[in-house]
């Protein structure tokens, strides 16, 4: 919505989705405002599917398991010139996804992966089903028996406002002990 005329104004900003978003912006008030109003260009993308965003830039893009009431839960799999990088903000836990996730955090240089909880029962007055999310300690745990230099490639996002790697310093020293790395909005990797 900030796209929208009550925010930027923007005109023809593209927007690449998944086949159920695109639907649903198209479809659903007030984001098909944005449609009508040339605000966004939406292009549309296939699961598994590469997009060149410019000549040294190819993301890959493929579902992810996790709730999707309205659309697709998507990550992506980014190739630069000089890098590549691993982006999954949103998966219900690493084991109901098809893939390892320790095998493809393998084959890049930087993963950016779903942090949403630290633990089991952060959220006292919710089932956790409910909201599900592979815990940091899950993650911790699984990839426990890799090497620094993996683990080193793990960047933690997707913060829900509970979970104590936001507010607690010493939850975080302890997190960057053990290799791992919390993101940082504007850092350069």
């Amino acid at each position: 919505m900030q796209l929208g005329r009550e925010a930027m104004g923007a005109k023809n900003v593209t927007v690449y989705v998944m086949p159920q978003m695109s639907y649903f912006l198209k479809n659903n008030a007030p984001w098909k405002q944005l449609v009508s109003l040339n605000n966004i260009k939406i292009h549309t993308v296939s699961p598994n599917s590469v997009t060149g965003l410019s000549k040294n830039t190819k993301v890959y893009s493929f579902q992810v398991p996790h709730r999707d009431e309205f659309s697709e839960t998507v990550g992506y799999s980014i190739t630069t010139s000089g890098k590549k990088y691993l982006f999954i903000p949103d998966i219900n836990k690493w084991d109901k996804w098809e893939r390892d996730i320790i095998q493809e955090v393998k084959k890049v240089d930087v993963a950016f992966l779903d942090a949403t909880f630290y633990k089991k029962n952060e959220l006292p007055n919710l089932r956790m089903s409910e909201v599900p999310h592979p815990y940091v300690e899950e993650t911790i745990k699984l990839f426990s028996n890799t090497s620094e230099s993996i683990r080193s490639k793990i960047h933690f996002i997707h913060f829900n406002h509970t979970n104590p790697l936001l507010w607690n310093e010493d939850a975080a020293t302890e997190l960057n002990s053990k290799g791992y790395h919390i993101a940082v909005q504007g850092e350069k990797l």
